[in-house]
């Protein structure tokens, strides 16, 4: 049997690789080189996905579990499918990507396998036993708390965006081992449609424009996605408005959200709890605008606007309609 040593959890979207899983075959070589073990990649998906790219990110081995099944998210047949390689193959590290469905994903396959499960991980680290370490932020992000488990394979999601992706490398060698599934029917549940009520993935963003809790009505984050698309980005808002049902859970921007890097982040009405500056502090240009010049959100902030979001948003608006979209 091949020694699958670190095993990433690859996943597809819209019928190619998600992103995240370059990341996570960046970090994996770092933990490779320590514990000189292999790299391979697990990718369940339909027909069709182009998979070259994970070997040249780093993947020695590439399993493709292919059926058009795996069009819809079903997570029953997803677990079983990864459960049953798992335990064929014996991975030692399995890494997943915290996305929505890595999210869901990650502990139905932890418990069926009786191990442990770190998520969201903002490092991972070899000890000098060879055991890896999971960092992730605790308490609102005022500690790191660092996490061994003791049980195998040792399972952690990893946040999007938190690593750098794997480089590229044109010439590595293509090793796709293409496999039939496990099981390929589920009859106590069936995924009829998917649906998404936003229109744009905010992680995807180069310009965020993000409401915050100084917004009174869900009618008034209309001034906000008007800024967000006169200048050609996507509206993001804090936990507050999603709690106040106000938006979507799509849209929230920060740690128990989403965590992005866009070229520019202005801030609305938005206090800067840790918690949120965990999600986008490592924007290219901050431009804060908050009535409460104490505010944390100037701290961080590249660019700072005192005053009351009601007046300058829309003077924001009505100046740059004048100009040409940020790019």
């Amino acid at each position: 049997m091949d020694n699958v040593g670190i095993l990433v959890l690859a996943e597809h979207k819209n019928g190619s690789i998600h992103k995240i899983s370059y990341e996570l075959l960046g970090k994996a070589k770092e933990l490779a080189n320590e514990l000189n073990e292999p790299i391979s990649c697990l990718m369940v998906g339909p027909a069709g996905i182009d998979l070259k790219e994970l070997n040249q990110r780093g993947a020695e081995t590439v399993y493709y579990i292919k059926s058009d099944v795996f069009s819809n998210p079903e997570e029953y047949l997803y677990k079983k499918n990864i459960v049953d390689f798992i335990n064929e193959h014996k991975p030692k590290i399995v890494l997943v990507g915290a996305t929505n469905f890595g999210r869901s994903l990650a502990p139905r396959i932890a418990a069926a396998l009786k191990t442990g499960l770190t998520a969201d991980c903002t490092d991972l680290k070899i000890d000098e036993d060879g055991n890896l370490i999971q960092i992730r932020p605790a308490f609102s992000d005022n500690i790191l708390a660092h996490i061994k488990t003791v049980t195998y394979p040792q399972i952690a999601t990893i946040r999007y965006k938190e690593f750098t992706e794997a480089e590229r490398d044109v010439d590595a060698k293509i090793n796709i081992v293409e496999m039939k599934p496990y099981m390929d029917s589920y009859s106590k549940s069936k995924v009829l449609k998917t649906f998404s009520d936003e229109k744009d993935d905010i992680t995807e963003a180069q310009i965020v424009v993000a409401a915050g809790r100084a917004i009174r009505k869900k009618e008034d984050l209309k001034m906000i996605q008007d800024l967000a698309d006169t200048l050609g980005g996507v509206m993001g808002a804090s936990r507050a408005l999603v709690d106040a049902g106000m938006v979507s859970s799509a849209f929230q921007v920060g740690y128990s959200g989403n965590r992005v890097k866009p070229k520019v982040y202005i801030a609305c009405g938005i206090s800067g709890a840790p918690q949120h500056l965990a999600g986008m502090k490592e924007s290219g240009t901050i431009i804060a605008i908050n009535s409460d010049p104490s505010a944390p959100i100037f701290s961080i902030a590249d660019y700072g606007y005192v005053g009351d979001i009601y007046e300058i948003v829309p003077q924001l608006i009505r100046d740059l309609s004048q100009e040409e979209p940020w790019n």
